[in-house]
């Protein structure tokens, strides 16, 4: 009967395979119930609901031996003090992304986007098959945290912003709300950046706090009405060409797991995180599609003398993080060279199939 629920409600997938060895011992099994926090609303689309379908997954794979509840930004812990309460025990487990704690451990910032860095696909496969979620583990492990990729929003819009950018002069004194090693780069050519969750940014906008706001794409703006404050809409994608939701579990709490639980919680949190992607993929086309044709919203891409001080900026940042901190050379040097790796086949497979798939159908 557990296996009937568990399979409606999620799909006879990958992860159902998985269920069957662990929901015959459920009964007879003491119940875990761990809390995690996030740094989102409750149910806010797409990252609210994730880490709520990260929970949910747990409980099925583990027959309902364990059970996590789930706790929105703010409900037990701020978002942005979510890294420092699971590392504290304070909660078992967080969801958020991991570049809001540069100011704690800069090399953080590589597991959740990295200026024209590698696509979602490649990103997913350095970590899961390139070594990457090894280094992830040993750079968290000095803070007490065991972290996974729960999730990925895809390729993210380049931001919204009150005036036209027509030149790189017009960049220059604009407050951008931008985190993580973009928003370095965006400093690096004449931007003000700041750091600011994610319900903060309409008022922000609104107020004149902020000229110009980064937040998701099209699906997670819709929802926070940000073309409601903002006019132009750029989708000059450079920041985050895939952008890692990471799930963290309290070290001391995952060493106490069983050994088939600990299983449970890395196979839900992978097919949590393919689950976002495919949302993601819709979800922001569709949302795209009723910003354009319902709400009028202008999309441009900005200039070339913009992207190239970008370009420019980002290896000035990258260079320099990487010379001031061991923990950040090595995770760039591996992610680097697994971008070299891939890219000559993501370039004449997928790549080039897109120009020749957009070149027929325009």
């Amino acid at each position: 009967m557990q296996r009937r629920h568990f399979l409606t409600a999620m799909g006879a997938g990958a992860a159902g395979a998985v269920a069957a060895p662990f929901i015959s011992t459920a009964s007879a099994q003491e119940t875990i119930t761990w809390h995690m926090v996030t740094s989102w609303p409750q149910n806010f689309p797409g990252l609210g609901t994730g880490a709520s379908d990260f929970a949910k997954r747990i409980e099925a794979l583990s027959g309902g031996r364990m059970r996590v509840r789930v706790h929105g930004a703010g409900e037990m812990v701020p978002p942005m003090e979510v890294f420092d309460a699971v590392g504290a025990g304070t909660a078992q487990m967080g969801h958020s992304a991991s570049y809001y704690w540069r100011g704690k451990t800069a090399a953080a910032q590589f597991f959740t986007a990295v200026p024209f860095g590698m696509t979602t696909h490649e990103t997913n496969s350095w970590l899961y098959n390139g070594g990457g979620q090894e280094l992830w583990d040993e750079l968290y492990a000095k803070h007490n945290l065991k972290p996974f990729p729960v999730g990925n929003t895809g390729t993210q819009m380049a931001g919204w912003f009150k005036k036209e950018i027509k030149s790189l002069e017009d960049m220059q004194g604009l407050k951008l709300r931008l985190p993580g090693l973009a928003g370095e780069a965006m400093n690096g050519i004449g931007v003000t950046t700041v750091n600011m969750p994610g319900s903060e940014i309409f008022t922000s906008m609104q107020t004149g706090v902020i000229d110009a706001a980064d937040w998701v794409g099209p699906y997670n703006d819709l929802a926070f009405g940000l073309h409601q404050v903002a006019d132009y809409y750029y989708t000059s994608a450079w920041n985050e060409p895939s952008a890692i939701l990471e799930g963290t579990v309290n070290l001391d709490a995952w060493n106490e797991l069983p050994d088939d639980l600990k299983i449970v919680v890395q196979e839900a949190a992978r097919s949590a995180n393919l689950a976002m992607i495919d949302e993601f993929t819709l979800q922001n086309a569709k949302a795209l599609r009723t910003l354009v044709d319902e709400h009028g919203v202008q999309l441009k891409s900005f200039p070339d003398d913009v992207m190239q001080a970008l370009y420019e900026s980002s290896q000035k940042v990258l260079q320099r993080q990487i010379e001031n901190d061991e923990d950040s050379r090595k995770i760039y040097e591996s992610y680097r060279a697994f971008q070299q790796t891939v890219r000559p086949f993501t370039d004449v497979g997928e790549f080039a199939y897109l120009k020749n798939r957009d070149s027929v159908l325009s």
